[in-house]
């Protein structure tokens, strides 16, 4: 109002009129940046923790400027500017100028005044579906009439430009709103281990919004040296983050260590959650986290893809074949008196292995080929020279088209390699005597949309096992690998042979027994001469100490069925154990009468015991409440050195205690207090680790209420 009365005196109109002429200036922006502003819950972004502008691309969004004077539509001109990386360029795409209009249209950068009061005016501003993600810096270039003199207003705030899976222009699109729910905003999920029999989960905090989350995201990407004007396609982006979770070639985020040796790090066993590793990572300058193994490598690509805006899950495949010479089979090498050949046998399988898949169109393949895509962050071949796998197309895997960019061979063979044994010749020559179908990719998990159930995706990567489809996908694509002959010697085959774990399968720090059934479905006798061998494994199928040997032979009546019970005792493995408590039984034999080969392996594992975790008190934001844990030591041996972590996110930042020595068959029992600072559904986890004993963990479901 002051203005107006003002002008009472005709001394003040005169100069008000060359005021209008005055050159125009920003004194202040404001970006309604706060998490409760409408900006930040329009753009699904008000999880992230501080009061930056965060936004997604291809969406609207507002700010307030107050100039120096009331902006004159006729003659003051006003533009913004935004510039991301250390070279912007408007070519690049990473020096963006946003005009003003009279009305917005959606696709492009621009902004519109939508309300002016006074010396402020309100502007909303489109970017495109395509824009480069990372942080920008904004400019607001104003000039008045004398339109050679501009003035350059520059915001302190950053802005962040994300992914958007609402907007349908973004290749990340996805349109059930339950699926961006989870994929994308969920910060806490399950990820699955163990064998196909006897399958194992543990739940694990990606935590995308924690504090200095999404700045450590953008340091990975930036740590890749990748030039920033890429960074709108999320195909690029993937690829750049599976090469940099891993440190194998460019000091990327997480040292992997399959060696059992974790005394210069944390055990990979020990990590329930992302958080820990990313800030470890930013606050060391770019030093590789140690050590991770496949699942810490797969939750945290899921956290930093999910922080980015790309919908990300992280999946379980069991019986995962891992083949070195890209021959699409995964080969055991025996010797002419059918025992495995320890040096040859570089294929592996691994008993899991946790990869990711995202969601996105894949404009550069065939139509069809959009939707899931692998993402393979652990390092185990090389993707055109550098450690990274994917995006593979899921469509492309079912159909067998595994010429179709990226490594489509390489995640072919993990979910649908045939095992082929060869037998050595006299002369050191080989030659294929068995085949077995099936055996790998089973039971391919991830957790399901909006509960904690393990959901089963294993018919999105291929057809259903035996069916004439499955062998046709196996057979092409075998065609393209590196042996295309491999098909080629059926036998008659009349006797089968079946190994299976009773109940939950055996404990550790008990002895193991397996059943093994063999079927004749001949009218005739059948003897069986069986080699059976059992070997401690790391998880990823690489062979570290065989500790039982047996040959036994077995008579079978005319279509007669006969069980053959098989133990170990803890004696024979106790000393050799590591990680994952994983241990394969090879058995190799043949049919006296036919000469058909007998071949098979299996994988179990010696079950862990878990943390118990109990809450007590009420869970009220702001108010102490405390958690008991317990847990007894299985072993007849002292565990030394034990260490436990706890975490959850709204309920306690990662604690590390010391627990000492825990005695043979002991119970310990320990609480902690913690103050929840977030209503809602809470987890919280805690994982127990010491060199005899790995994989024990827990976790407690608490309701927060509000202060």
């Amino acid at each position: 109002g002051g203005h107006v009365s003002s002008h009472g005196s005709g001394g003040h109109v005169s100069s008000h009129g060359s005021e209008a002429t005055d050159v125009l200036k920003v004194e202040s922006v404001d970006l309604m940046s706060e998490q409760s502003e409408q900006n930040r819950k329009e753009h699904h972004t008000d999880l992230y923790d501080g009061d930056d502008l965060i936004l997604r691309r291809g969406q609207t969004f507002t700010m307030w400027l107050v100039l120096s004077r009331p902006f004159n539509h006729t003659t003051d001109k006003l533009h913004l500017e935004l510039k991301t990386g250390f070279m912007p360029a408007v070519a690049k795409g990473t020096h963006v100028i946003i005009p003003l209009v009279d009305e917005l249209q959606d696709n492009r950068w621009e902004a519109k005044i939508v309300k002016q009061e006074g010396n402020r005016v309100q502007l909303s501003a489109n970017s495109t579906p395509t824009a480069v993600i990372g942080g920008y810096r904004l400019s607001v270039v104003t000039s008045g009439p004398k339109t050679e003199v501009t003035s350059i207003h520059q915001s302190t705030d950053h802005i962040y430009m994300l992914f958007n899976p609402w907007c349908k222009g973004d290749a990340v699109f996805m349109d059930e709103e339950k699926e961006r729910q989870e994929y994308v905003l969920n910060d806490i999920g399950r990820l699955y281990y163990g064998t196909k029999q006897q399958i194992g989960v543990r739940t694990w905090n990606f935590g995308q919004f924690s504090e200095g989350m999404l700045d450590t995201c953008l340091f990975v990407l930036e740590k890749s040296g990748t030039p920033v004007s890429g960074w709108g396609n999320p195909i690029n982006i993937v690829r750049v983050v599976s090469a940099m979770i891993n440190s194998s070639d460019d000091d990327g985020v997480i040292e992997g260590n399959w060696s059992g040796d974790y005394s210069n790090g944390t055990s990979p066993t020990a990590w329930s959650g992302s958080v820990e590793i990313l800030n470890n990572y930013h606050e060391g300058g770019g030093a590789p986290v140690r050590y991770g193994q496949c699942w810490v490598f797969s939750g945290v690509t899921t956290t930093v893809l999910r922080c980015l805006g790309i919908p990300t899950r992280s999946v379980t495949n069991f019986s995962s074949a891992h083949d070195t010479d890209v021959s699409l089979t995964t080969d055991v090498y025996l010797d002419e008196n059918l025992k495995p050949i320890d040096h040859l046998n570089a294929d592996s399988i691994w008993n899991f292995h946790v990869w990711n898949e995202c969601w996105m169109s894949r404009p550069d393949l065939p139509n069809g080929m959009g939707g899931w895509q692998v993402v393979d962050a652990t390092p185990q071949e090389t993707s055109q020279g550098t450690f990274r796998c994917g995006p593979t197309s899921l469509a492309a895997l079912r159909s067998g088209q595994v010429y179709l960019p990226f490594d489509g061979p390489f995640v072919f063979a993990e979910v649908n390699s045939d095992k082929i044994y060869w037998q050595r010749n006299l002369d050191g020559t080989f030659r294929q005597i068995h085949n077995e179908k099936h055996v790998v990719g089973h039971h391919i998990s991830t957790k399901a949309v909006g509960s904690d159930e393990r959901y089963d995706i294993t018919h999105l990567y291929k057809q259903p096992e035996g069916s004439e489809e499955e062998r046709i996908t196996v057979e092409t694509a075998s065609r393209h690998g590196s042996k295309p002959e491999t098909y080629s010697s059926p036998t008659a085959e009349d006797v089968s042979m079946k190994v299976t774990v009773d109940g939950d399968g055996p404990r550790m720090g008990s002895d193991g027994s397996l059943s093994i059934t063999f079927t004749n479905g001949s009218s005739e006798r059948r003897s069986v001469v069986l080699h059976g061998q059992v070997a401690v494994m790391y998880y990823t199928g690489v062979h570290k100490a065989t500790v039982s040997r047996d040959k036994m032979e077995v008579d079978l009546l005319p279509n007669g069925v006969n069980t053959l019970k098989w133990s170990l005792p803890f004696k024979a493995y106790q000393d050799q154990l590591i990680d994952q408590a994983a241990l394969m039984l090879t058995l190799s034999g043949r049919v006296s009468q036919t000469q058909q080969v007998l071949a098979t392996q299996f994988s179990f594992r010696l079950r862990t015991p878990d943390l118990h975790m109990k809450s007590i008190g009420e869970a009220v934001v702001g108010k102490t409440m405390s958690v008991e844990i317990s847990f007894t030591n299985p072993l007849p041996v002292i565990l030394k050195a034990v260490t436990l972590r706890v975490e959850g996110m709204g309920l306690q930042k990662i604690r590390k205690i010391d627990v000492g020595d825990i005695g043979s068959q002991a119970t310990f029992s320990q609480t902690e207090k913690f103050v929840p600072s977030q209503a809602g559904a809470r987890k919280l986890l805690a994982s127990l680790d010491c060199n005899d004993l790995t994989q024990v963990h827990g976790v407690v479901n608490i309701l927060v209420k509000e202060n």
